[in-house]
């Protein structure tokens, strides 16, 4: 398993620019975050380079998160702020190196109706995954549950695959948390072994309680044995919070790394 630090949720005791060291310093080999745009490409270029890692996935812009708002691709209302998004971000993943950006798609909104949000969502990840295409960059959407993301659009495992098959582009990915599809109570071995050529990322937290791995009741052993056998070759993110100071967190990546896969 080659495992990726997600550094909006570890190290956040370090400012941002401190996180990419810090990562390699833990043994990690890349990392990925969200919304790095505050730090300009070429000084993230350059930390990446200085640190050995690589950029793993981004996100396109999601709004304003003081105010609730958790992506905008499913928003009618917002489908000019979205786009206008797409290559800038698009080209600054390209200049760090990432390969996969996000696709938010927003909270359900009072005044519309799942089916127009649902369609606007479609309109535009096509939109962004056309674009990414001359970038060499895949598009990958994500479920996220109730208990991270009160009325998210894309909240069951399934609407995911649904939305993917809808769309139909090879480089329009699935983005499965062990966290979230557990929280859905969706069997996250199953639906990994079921869906495998549809998975460009995997991120973990342990369930309850979005720590890191052994702090609840997840069987990670049987979460990276499917991975390995049913051929994930990409990095498992590691999207928890951890329950203490980062650099005490990882005794279970430790233990991971002597074991043989």
């Amino acid at each position: 398993m080659r495992f990726s630090a997600h550094i909006g949720f570890l190290f956040t005791e370090l400012p941002f620019v401190e996180r990419f060291a810090a990562a390699r310093s833990f043994g990690f080999d890349a990392v990925e975050h969200p919304a790095p745009f505050d730090t300009g490409p070429t000084v993230v270029a350059q930390l990446l380079s200085e640190s050995n890692l690589i950029y793993v996935q981004t996100g396109f812009p999601a709004g304003d998160s003081r105010k609730g708002e958790k992506g905008l691709a499913a928003l009618p209302q917002r489908r000019e702020e979205f786009r206008t998004s797409v290559i800038p971000t698009l080209e600054y993943a390209s200049k760090v190196g990432c390969k996969m950006v996000h696709a938010m798609a927003g909270v359900v909104a009072s005044d519309l109706s799942e089916a127009a949000m649902w369609d606007e969502y479609l309109e535009n990840v096509a939109f962004s995954a056309d674009a990414a295409r001359s970038y060499g960059i895949d598009i990958i959407i994500e479920p996220i549950g109730p208990g991270s993301v009160a009325n998210y659009l894309i909240h069951k495992p399934q609407a995911a695959i649904d939305a993917i098959g809808s769309l139909d582009r090879a480089n329009v990915k699935l983005l499965f948390d062990v966290y979230h599809a557990i929280s859905m109570n969706v069997e996250p071995l199953a639906f990994m072994d079921r869906h495998r050529d549809l998975i460009g990322h995997v991120q973990i937290a342990d369930y309850p309680g979005r720590h890191e791995p052994g702090s609840a009741i997840v069987d990670f052993a049987k979460i990276f044995d499917t991975l390995e056998r049913i051929g994930f070759a990409g990095h498992v993110g590691c999207e928890y919070h951890p329950s203490g100071q980062s650099s005490e967190s990882f005794g279970w990546l430790s233990r991971t790394r002597g074991r043989a896969f």
